[in-house]
């Protein structure tokens, strides 16, 4: 039996949604690799003689006939090889069940794309048949925003049919412990550098003893699929590869800013915009803000980034050395990832941890206020901060800093966060201010003696 880590909450939808009273129609969306076919497997685990349907890339006409042997297969029925998509499906509907009936159409997109006509006759079935017929229909795929495109934009004839949807995310640090049984956070945090949220990256390093090991055995090595896997997640969506390459590159290097990502491009302001608009669409980038600004959209202080860590880890430390992979000197570059991975990756990663661990400790009531915003600040204020967290009534704050360094944090590192604390606090008008502060290291004695004392100070070493 599969076992999945993080996805209860979903398989528990899916299960209400089967034994709802009426016709369930239910999109799973997400990036490649996060895991929608194993959460389908999993959950028809319990449901034998549901119908799984995987489209491919080859013409609408091969895939009816192979969906059609399927249905063939489940039911006992032969069709006429002429067969339409509504006679297939009717002839599924005409198959008796004690139970509800599960059909999934898996990589769903494939058929969106080689038939554009598809999801109007889905739409068919669905008003005329399926949706009075007991029946369960999945569509699943990637990428984000065909999926959208095809099942849930106003625009697509199968908008407003949806019973539900699921937009399957990667798995969130905390989780971490569940695939590397009897592993510290200390062991953990460079795994989670580089293989981030995505199952299928997770499982490939579980064998290794260092990340280093890993980087080496699942990425160095040519015939790894990790290591062409940029390439085959781009190369489906867009057709200017070479250009959306630069532009992750640029990022990844930490020329975050518009007027930066132009500079060393060489290009126009102008003509970036579009370009950052697909990869924002893709889900690889995001446009950050000072979590203290009102109007976001507006800000110019945006500065983008790599969503993806192992995205981000690639174009920083691959993609620039695949010459000297290529001529088999994974050796040397391997030496090169090791002078810069942690300054360069896993501290900034560790900033991203820390800053899910707030929401945690929100949720579990560590402060007398909830919190609704977390994020960053840089600006002439303060310079940066790595914490600020915001609640709705803008009376309260909590400011803090991520240090992952080898040393404990003392006295000092709290003293220059409670000055940048101040100045937001004035800045926002914020009545209140509570501090914490996170060390990989932990802390010296005496911050951890005033933190016993002041209770507005929180420290956490272990996440």
């Amino acid at each position: 039996m599969l076992t999945l880590v993080n996805r209860e909450k979903e398989l528990q939808f899916l299960e209400s949604e089967w034994r709802a009273n009426r016709s369930s129609f239910i999109i799973i969306y997400g990036k490649p690799r996060v895991g929608k076919t194993a959460l389908i497997a999993k959950f028809l685990e319990n449901h034998p003689g549901s119908l799984y349907f995987r489209a491919s890339v080859e013409s609408e006409s091969q895939n009816r006939k192979d969906f059609q042997t399927q249905v063939a297969k489940l039911t006992g029925k032969s069709l006429r090889e002429t067969a339409d998509w509504p006679t297939i499906f009717q002839c599924l509907i005409d198959c008796l069940t004690k139970t509800k009936k599960i059909i999934v159409i898996d990589d769903f997109p494939n058929l969106g794309k080689s038939y554009p006509a598809f999801p109007s006759i889905l739409q068919k079935v669905w008003d005329t048949r399926l949706e009075r017929s007991n029946a369960m229909l999945i569509l699943s795929g990637s990428p984000i925003p065909l999926m959208r495109k095809l099942t849930l934009d106003y625009s697509s004839p199968l908008y407003g049919r949806r019973t539900g949807q699921i937009r399957l995310r990667q798995i969130p640090f905390r989780y971490y412990h569940e695939f590397f049984d009897g592993r510290s956070d200390d062991e953990l945090i460079p795994f989670y550098a580089v293989t981030g949220g995505v199952p299928k990256y997770i499982e490939s390093f579980l064998g290794y003893k260092d990340i280093y090991q890993g980087i080496e055995g699942k990425i160095l090595d040519t015939d790894s699929f990790l290591y062409e896997e940029p390439y085959f997640l781009l190369q489906k969506e867009v057709t200017e590869i070479g250009s959306y390459f630069s532009l992750l590159k640029t990022i990844a290097l930490g020329k975050r800013k518009l007027s930066e990502i132009a500079s060393y491009l060489g290009l126009k302001q102008t003509n970036l915009p579009k370009y950052l608009k697909v990869l924002m669409d893709l889900d690889l980038i995001e446009r950050e803000v000072p979590v203290t600004e009102t109007l976001p959209e507006k800000s110019k202080n945006g500065l983008y980034c790599l969503k993806d860590n192992f995205m981000a880890f690639w174009f920083r430390f691959i993609y620039p050395n695949r010459p000297f992979i290529e001529k088999g000197e994974s050796s040397y570059v391997l030496s090169e990832v090791k002078k810069g991975f942690i300054q360069n990756h896993v501290s900034y990663v560790y900033e991203d941890v820390c800053r899910e661990k707030v929401w945690e400790l929100s949720f579990a009531q560590a402060w007398p206020f909830p919190i609704v915003k977390v994020g960053r600040y840089w600006g002439p204020l303060c310079g940066e901060t790595d914490i600020v967290a915001l609640d709705d009534s803008g009376h309260n704050l909590v400011v803090g800093e991520c240090k992952y360094s080898s040393s404990p944090k003392g006295i000092n590192v709290l003293r220059a966060l409670q000055e940048k604390g101040e100045a937001l606090r004035r800045y926002t008008n914020a009545d209140h201010v509570e501090y914490i502060l996170f060390s990989k290291a932990g802390f010296t004695e005496d911050l951890l003696n005033e933190a016993k004392e002041n209770q507005t100070i929180k420290l956490v070493s272990k996440l």
